[in-house]
């Protein structure tokens, strides 16, 4: 059974930092491609970041371009999303999700196949 665990959310003021794991179980983690998701308050859930298995490529949609940092530690198996300079259009649920390879379409939902349960970001003063 593939188990994805996300951890490290929680509310931070506008302009603070955080950063959230996601430990995988139950499928080769080492030879997983993952990804960050997320859903704000009606809308539709969105791609934020991938990595490779690897590790060397990473890719980000524009919203958090410069901001956030996708990486990973293979011997733990885990997935970070480093979140700095956080705005309040950033609030949403965090997924994290793997695959076997970043598909050039990965911000399709659809592309990734295990999925975490989710951790709430909430950025406000």
């Amino acid at each position: 059974q593939v188990v994805l665990v996300e951890s490290g959310g929680g509310l931070v003021q506008p302009g603070g930092s955080l950063t959230l794991s996601c430990e995988v179980s139950g499928r080769t983690f080492s030879l997983s491609a993952m990804a960050w998701f997320r859903q704000a308050p009606g809308k539709e859930r969105a791609a934020v970041a991938s990595i490779a298995y690897t590790g060397g490529d990473k890719y980000y949609v524009d919203a958090v371009k410069g901001r956030f940092i996708i990486s990973r530690d293979n011997s733990k198996n885990t997935v970070y999303l480093q979140m700095n300079n956080l705005k309040p259009e950033d609030t949403a649920v965090y997924y994290c999700a793997a695959a076997p390879y970043v598909r050039s379409d990965w911000t399709r939902d659809a592309r990734w196949d295990d999925w975490g349960q989710g951790t709430q970001v909430t950025v406000s003063s």
